[in-house]
């Protein structure tokens, strides 16, 4: 059962110290249009693209979770994407004058009082969702994931904690996330650490930002209890704001034991690449996504120089992903490698060139417009593509300004990347070609 896409009805601003760098931080979330999805901003850094809160842009980094796009990186943004997850929230604009997020009360009840003070609005686009139906494993050490197929099309979340103090009692406790359940009995949960670790946290840069009043530490006698099992709940809050890094309503079971943000990307990461599969293989269409008449309404291009197949999603102006159905009867098998075919990397490159163009032009300024490929740029070509292969084509818009557009294309078959490279186009009237 799918819903409408939402945003926040207007803009709300909040600052605070970051848990880690305890550094003052400033920012606000802003509406997004439907399909744009979340961002973060950094206002503090000249020329910065938009960083999606998409599981490709994660980079590593302990006890938090980091997204970086170029040269700009934003940090501890979990809790926030809880609270997206959580209430539903699906597209918006987060901007920072910093690289991490404010800790707040080191729960994500701060932001759930910004969002409601608003409310959200209902956009004219469905939901994107992936409904699991296979299990999935993840194992790390101690740390286990699983997700299972649900029979209803919600995401439910079961966590068990135990730790290896035994003074300190784990738990285990469960929820079918709604807006309601959420708000009441994980959104409240603050963060917490290990008294005997505490010392050593701090001698390793950790938790400059980190009081009383934000932090919960077990083992420590002071320290008072917020709610009943806070801490499994603060790590079910960490586990939501990771898993909505899949970019899609999840419906599934999942049951973690004792995972962090390091085995949760990686289960995300296997989640995508089901998606993808069934994508690919027409299993799941998205509403953003053109057949082939309607990328000929865009491209120029005709038999046998047309190299999309099928445009499964665009997300606005910034990405979008496309399908080469690579047959034996291509023209080009006939002079290159005839007893060996190979698809010609510079066909690849050229796959990858008109999809770009299919994104670019779907601007309004673009409207009867040609996108020019002008240079290419970090071409790496890493792999055979062969009669019988699906080359998966995913561009995303690096710089777009006035006439000038740059795009860095990626392709793949079966989860193999085959090439990459970083083209530049500069968009003419198409009178004039």
């Amino acid at each position: 059962m799918s819903r409408a896409q939402r945003t926040l009805r207007s803009a709300v601003e909040f600052s605070g110290i970051g848990l880690h760098s305890g550094k003052l931080v400033r920012g606000r979330a802003l509406p997004a249009p439907a399909g744009s999805g979340i961002e973060f901003v950094r206002t503090d850094v000249p020329d910065a693209q938009p960083i999606p809160a998409r599981i490709q842009y994660r980079v590593q980094a302990d006890l938090r979770t980091r997204l970086r796009r170029g040269e700009a990186e934003v940090e501890t943004v979990e809790h926030l994407l809880a609270v997206c997850s959580g209430l539903g929230v699906d597209n918006l604009r987060v901007e920072m004058d910093g690289p991490e997020m404010p800790g707040m009360d080191g729960s994500a009840l701060e932001f759930v009082r910004l969002f409601r003070s608003v409310g959200t609005i209902e956009q004219r686009s469905e939901v994107r969702a992936f409904r699991l139906e296979q299990p999935i494993y993840v194992r790390d050490g101690q740390a286990t994931l699983v997700a299972l197929p649900s029979e209803r099309p919600t995401l439910t979340l079961q966590y068990i904690a135990s730790f290896d103090d035994p003074k300190i009692q784990g738990g285990s406790l469960q929820f079918e996330i709604n807006p309601e359940s959420f708000e009441r009995e994980i959104a409240p949960a603050r963060t917490f650490c290990l008294a005997p670790e505490v010392e050593k946290l701090k001698a390793a840069g950790f938790g400059k930002g980190a009081t009383r009043e934000n932090t919960v530490v077990l083992g420590d006698p002071e320290t008072v209890m917020r709610m009943n099992g806070e801490p499994v709940r603060h790590k079910m809050l960490d586990l939501l704001g990771d898993l909505s890094l899949l970019g899609a309503d999840l419906h599934a079971h999942v049951i973690a034991t004792r995972s962090g943000h390091a085995t949760n990307a990686e289960l995300v990461k296997r989640l995508v690449d089901l998606m993808q599969e069934k994508e690919t293989g027409g299993l799941i269409q998205r509403e953003s996504g053109l057949d082939i008449r309607e990328v000929m309404k865009l491209l120029p291009h005709r038999y046998p120089f047309l190299m999309i197949d099928r445009v499964i999603e665009i997300e606005g102006y910034q990405r979008a992903v496309g399908i080469k159905n690579v047959t034996i009867n291509e023209p080009f098998f006939q002079g290159h490698f005839p007893d060996q075919p190979l698809m010609p990397g510079v066909l690849q490159l050229e796959a990858m060139a008109q999809l770009a163009g299919v994104l670019l032009l779907r601007k309004l300024e673009n409207t009867g417009k040609l996108a020019v490929l002008w240079s290419i740029d970090k071409v790496k070509m890493r792999g055979a593509v062969v009669p019988g292969d699906q080359l998966r084509i995913e561009v995303e818009t690096l710089r777009m300004k006035g006439e000038i557009g740059q795009v860095r294309g990626t392709g793949t078959v079966a989860g193999r990347v085959v090439c990459e490279a970083t083209l530049m186009f500069t968009m003419i009237e198409g009178a004039g070609v």
